[in-house]
């Protein structure tokens, strides 16, 4: 029986784990890498190479994979998978889904007309610490859930922001692209709280208030704080910057009227703190390339497409809300031995490799607040909404 054929489209940047992924699975004997798709054209390829994925499915039925990797700019996730599965290509599609509610749902709608498989790249939803965390909820550990919030503190430097054209934009042109803190780097933040709470479809989240920030000279948040409300009363509070003093783990918190549980969700690691007990314990994950093997003979998707609908919503209240706002010199010091001053912020250029970040001052405890109180910056009064 031959092994399912899997191309990686996108090879560079995060791609690049994909392809490791890939070799371990060939290593192990369960499928093999049949092609590569990227306008670069590596050294030394480890498959077929293609410029795109038009010229790799116009290559002819022997060169079709039986699953493509999509590992590709964000604006390009919708015609991509499309492609793809309307060559009768099962997907497995970086996250985040599309760059649209309207993109989402026609997403959907290829899937369910093709038929073929759809998965979204939100590793953690292949976390064995979720349904723990869930389980706990349902057993009344902590409780009467109040609240479900969400803590992100991380770095991203002036050369995140230059590694390619689409980095930190909003739009290109007449295109949505929504490259900020809330709907990419920390967008597992975001969805792995709303799958804690329950919340899978577009239709579970009643509304969403945005707080949108930025310190770096970007079209995009760096550093923003949400609250959403689910049709069911649940009530979310994101805090997520990229401009902290030290890069943190990401948290997931469940609030309840007799405990807390926090799920560093990086680490598959779950703390439960009450009255009675402290506890932790580190859980498994199930990859999200293997459980797509799996379930092309019946096995559930872990991140079927269908299940980011309510991230989506998310991601749509972030796309249409008013640009973010800049926060104040003042509140800002710039690391790396370059203080804050006129015009830093502005620099542009070509900083390859330049590790020049901004430094909000005390967000770290604002995007705690928020998280654990799910209220916005602005409702704090965090100080660079006063005085920007």
């Amino acid at each position: 029986m031959s092994l399912p054929k899997i191309a990686v489209v996108g090879i560079h940047g995060h791609g690049s784990s994909h392809l490791r992924k890939v070799a371990d699975l060939e290593d192990r004997g369960l499928a093999r890498l049949s092609a590569v798709v990227d306008p670069r054209e590596p050294e030394d390829a480890p498959a077929t190479w293609f410029a795109n994925l038009g010229d790799l499915l116009s290559a002819g039925a022997d060169a079709l994979p039986d699953i493509v990797v999509l590992s590709t700019p964000i604006h390009t996730h919708l015609p991509l998978a499309r492609a793809a599965m309307e060559a009768g290509i099962d997907v497995l599609l970086e996250k985040p889904t599309t760059a649209s509610l309207g993109e989402h749902a026609e997403l959907v709608a290829v899937a369910e007309r093709t038929g073929r498989l759809c998965q979204v790249g939100f590793q953690t939803f292949g976390s064995h610490a979720l349904p723990a965390v869930v389980d706990m909820i349902a057993h009344g550990e902590v409780g009467q859930v109040t609240g479900i919030g969400a803590i992100g503190t991380w770095v991203r430097t002036a050369a995140y922001w230059a590694r390619s054209p689409w980095a930190g934009r909003r739009r290109m042109g007449d295109r949505a692209v929504v490259d900020g803190v809330v709907t990419n780097p920390l967008a597992h933040a975001v969805a792995t709280a709303l799958w804690v709470g329950g919340a899978r479809a577009s239709t579970d989240i009643a509304y969403v208030n945005t707080d949108l920030w930025r310190a770096n000279p970007i079209e995009a948040d760096d550093t923003s704080s949400l609250r959403a409300v689910g049709t069911d009363g649940t009530r979310y509070g994101f805090g997520l910057t990229l401009c902290a003093a030290e890069r943190t783990p990401a948290r997931v918190l469940v609030l309840g009227t007799e405990g807390e549980i926090e799920l560093e969700y990086e680490h598959d690691v779950v703390r439960l703190r009450t009255g009675r007990v402290v506890a932790e314990k580190q859980y498994g994950r199930t990859d999200l390339l293997e459980n797509l093997l799996l379930a092309r003979t019946g096995e559930r998707l872990l991140c079927d497409v269908r299940d980011t609908g309510a991230f989506m919503q998310v991601l749509e209240a972030v796309r249409t809300a008013a640009d973010p706002a800049p926060i104040g010199d003042a509140y800002v010091d710039w690391a790396d031995g370059l203080a804050a001053a006129p015009g830093i912020a502005g620099t542009q250029g070509n900083p390859e490799g330049d590790s020049r970040h901004p430094v909000v001052h005390d967000v770290a405890e604002w995007c705690e607040r928020a998280a654990r109180e799910q209220r916005t910056f602005t409702e704090l009064g965090a100080p660079w909404t006063v005085g920007s």
